[in-house]
């Protein structure tokens, strides 16, 4: 128990943060088993009350878990680790279908657009007590959302789709509350929720979204939110389908108290319609990042939803960064009114990517999915053998233990890049390193 480590501190902030050091350095592994409380009071000189205090701030932070008589222990996967250490060192020469970003060529040029708008900044600097959010925006993404189905509602913006998450867990639950999760999904997500001290519940996924009966089994098991990705999933590529939004939505109307987040950041970059979930739960917000179609860099989230979940965001966003530059809000507005990004070229240029390489997997006998989006998503029996496989060959992928909890293995191939030319060559490589007793890869 606890090898050579040694925990410290006489208040309970001084001795959480002595854990969380170690954990985060890896000096208290993952599974590890804490002393109890009683014990670690008296070895450290202290009230057995300032290391339950302690201990309550540690499992609040995603940090610990307990599991009353068997002892408190380190989380098989904490918060200060990272899903982000969850994959493989690309050596020099490797090509690199790991990252999960945008084509690049795919992107708008920012710079006329930046500077016409810090030109209007000169003439007329944003100040204190502006409306937070760009007239313009708001109408525009109000526009946007009624086009697709989402129902009118107040409209806010965030500095991207993970801080709207963050933002609306925080809203409405409370540390130990549990969030259903699709599974696989963003590890982004999955380091998330734990981080604030909530507990995840995974959903299956397949090509149409999350399964109804999983859905419906994590709320009846005291799920009180959903994060759903509407289309473009990471990493699977899923995109919910009319029958399984019609399947979920029932589901949801038996559950009307769940909070639920449905994450559309495909928008832009995905030819497939939309199908939200909208409309059978009292609180929901429906978020949009320009991140995916514009640049990630650009840090911004459009977000609708029911006027309490909208206004606690909003409240707590002016007690801390206040609002989202409004420099970066009339950039994208810009952008938008310029046409700077033509949606159906480049969803046609992710479709036909994601296509040649599933249909080459596919004439090979291997099974691969990738309806929607940048990522093409392959099972495998063996993740940690196919990966270093595939990293002999060249090619870098991502590991699915980053995207995963109970879901079967796999590996996330992001096509973004991908040329044609490409295309047979990495299939031929991805069929060796799945199933090695099929023969080597040609050079």
């Amino acid at each position: 128990m606890l090898g050579e480590y040694r925990i410290e501190g006489r208040g309970a902030a001084e001795i959480a943060a002595s854990v969380e050091r170690a954990v985060g350095s890896g000096a208290l592994e993952p599974g590890e088993l804490l002393p109890p409380m009683r014990e670690l009071a008296s070895r450290l000189g202290v009230n057995p009350n300032t290391v339950a205090a302690a201990y309550r701030t540690l499992r609040e932070r995603g940090v610990i878990e307990t599991s009353g008589r068997r002892g408190s222990r380190v989380r098989p996967k904490p918060a200060t680790t990272g899903r982000d250490q969850i994959g493989v060192d690309l050596p020099a020469g490797v090509r690199d279908l790991s990252s999960g970003n945008p084509d690049p060529a795919l992107l708008p040029a920012l710079a006329p657009a930046l500077a016409a708008v810090a030109a209007e900044g000169d003439r007329a600097p944003v100040l204190y007590g502006a409306d937070p959010v760009e007239p313009e925006l708001a109408r525009m993404s109000r526009a946007a959302f009624a086009a697709d189905g989402v129902p009118g509602g107040p409209v806010t913006v965030t500095s991207g789709s993970l801080d709207a998450v963050e933002r609306v867990l925080l809203a409405h639950l409370k540390p130990g509350d549990a969030v259903a999760v699709e599974d696989p999904g963003w590890a982004r997500i999955l380091d998330l929720v734990p981080a604030l001290g909530l507990r995840t519940v995974p959903v299956a996924v397949d090509d149409e979204g999350p399964r109804p009966g999983e859905l419906r089994q994590a709320l009846e098991s005291g799920a009180r939110a959903l994060i759903v990705t509407a289309r473009a999933h990471n990493p699977t590529g899923a995109a919910v389908s009319a029958p399984r939004a019609r399947a979920l939505r029932a589901v949801l109307r038996e559950h009307p108290h769940t909070v639920l987040i449905e994450d559309d950041h495909g928008h832009g970059i995905v030819d497939l319609p939309l199908h939200p979930l909208v409309g059978g739960t009292r609180h929901w917000t429906f978020l949009r990042s320009v991140a995916k179609a514009y640049g990630p860099d650009l840090r911004l989230a459009v977000m609708t939803g029911d006027e309490v979940t909208v206004d606690r965001v909003r409240g707590r966003q002016r007690l801390g960064p206040g609002w989202v530059s409004l420099l970066l809000q009339r950039t994208v507005v810009r952008m938008w009114a310029d046409g700077a990004v033509h949606g159906p070229e480049v969803a046609a240029a992710y479709r036909s990517r994601r296509e040649l390489l599933v249909d080459a997997l596919a004439d090979h006998g291997i099974e691969a999915h990738g309806r929607s989006g940048m990522n093409v998503w392959v099972p495998v029996p063996d993740e940690t053998g196919a990966v270093a496989r595939l990293l002999h060959e060249g090619w870098g992928v991502s590991p699915g233990a980053r995207y995963r909890m109970a879901a079967p293995p796999g590996i996330r191939i992001t096509v973004s890049t991908l040329t044609p030319e490409e295309t047979g060559r990495l299939a031929a490589a991805v069929v060796a390193a799945v199933e090695p007793g099929r023969g080597r890869v040609l050079a």
